[in-house]
């Protein structure tokens, strides 16, 4: 029997006795991290790295039984030995690694290789079995490092001092990348959706470094915003709140963006490739890295990426129908 199946509550480890991001209450919840898609409500005990607890409370609740780890901790539960590895994603993001007897499998949970400064490093764990996600699983998808990115948006923002710019982003990890990585450039104030403000308490309580930022709803109703920076999450971009803004100019800062049409089906002026996924060839990489020679690869491309690793890689690979889908997609 494998280490680690998928009941209708989630993937559970029998030896253990615990689920990782369950997408129903259980008993004990393994967390990879804060998204919406692999951290739900309802579980009696949740288990994740200490520095995703704020995020963790605010979304699933300030009175969650939550047992904070450290990275590289190990854990006893029943005959397994579990740890949590850095996975790059997010703040507190991770893989989790479960040990039982000879054998070792690792749910990476979302992950990526590029350096940002808003979240610790990917980490390499050995195993023999690796669970991969495959969200831009095709070889269409090549990313510029985040530094590069971030230049092309200060240089977009700076090329229009006469009307707001407004970035839409995703409000928890790529918000905070943004912000982060914009301190190489400016130390101006940048302006923020409600969504984002919250949680860019949590990455500063952390010690993540970003520029300067205030909340639109502490701002004069008669602001104009000219020559401004503003981020918002995708939700804000035809609802009441861009009322606010006179003839803004926008864009989008996402993976999808890579995709030649994305940004005008999706009504934005601008598009920045820019993902906290890891790209086509940072896939392959990864799991050739492992040395594992069993991988089920789960959301996103995961034919496609399954095919490629068998015909290609020669490793033993098979796609995993999950219900990892949705927030932390873009």
């Amino acid at each position: 029997m494998p280490l680690i199946t998928v009941r209708p509550e989630g993937l559970y480890c029998e030896a253990g006795n615990f689920y990782i991001d369950p997408w129903r209450p259980v008993e004990t919840a393994l967390i990879t991290h804060a998204h919406a898609d692999h951290a739900r409500s309802g579980s009696e005990q949740y288990v994740a790295m200490a520095s995703a607890e704020g995020i963790l409370r605010k979304r699933l609740g300030a009175n969650i039984a939550l047992r904070n780890v450290a990275y590289g901790e190990k854990l006893k539960y029943g005959d397994t030995w579990v740890s949590f590895h850095s996975a790059g994603h997010v703040l507190g993001s991770a893989q989790i690694r479960v040990e039982h007897k000879d054998e070792v499998w690792v749910v990476s949970g979302d992950y990526k290789r590029c350096a940002d400064p808003s979240c610790a490093p990917f980490e390499v764990v050995p195993c023999d079995t690796f669970i991969t996600e495959a969200t831009f699983g095709l070889p269409i998808y090549k990313w510029n490092s985040g530094a590069e990115t971030a230049r092309q948006i200060y240089d977009w923002w700076q090329s229009d001092r006469d009307r707001p710019s407004i970035l839409f982003c995703y409000a928890f990890g790529k918000a905070q990348r943004v912000l982060s990585e914009l301190t190489n450039f400016t130390d101006q104030t940048v302006y923020v959706h409600g969504a984002i403000a919250a949680l860019n308490d949590i990455y500063r309580a952390q010690g993540v470094q970003m520029v300067p930022t205030v909340n639109t709803a502490d701002m004069p109703k008669n602001h104009k915003y000219k020559g401004d920076l503003v981020l918002a999450p995708p939700s804000g971009h035809r609802s009441s709140w861009m009322k606010r803004f006179k003839s803004p100019q926008t864009a989008f800062a996402s993976g999808w963006m890579a995709v030649r049409g994305a940004r005008r089906r999706r009504g934005y002026e601008r598009g920045f490739v820019l993902s906290d996924h890891a790209d086509w060839s940072s896939l392959i990489r990864t799991i050739q890295e492992t040395g594992a020679q069993q991988v089920y690869v789960t959301h996103g491309q995961n034919d496609v990426l399954s095919r490629y690793l068998q015909e290609v890689c020669n490793i033993n690979a098979h796609p995993l129908e999950t219900l990892f889908e949705g927030e932390g997609d873009i």
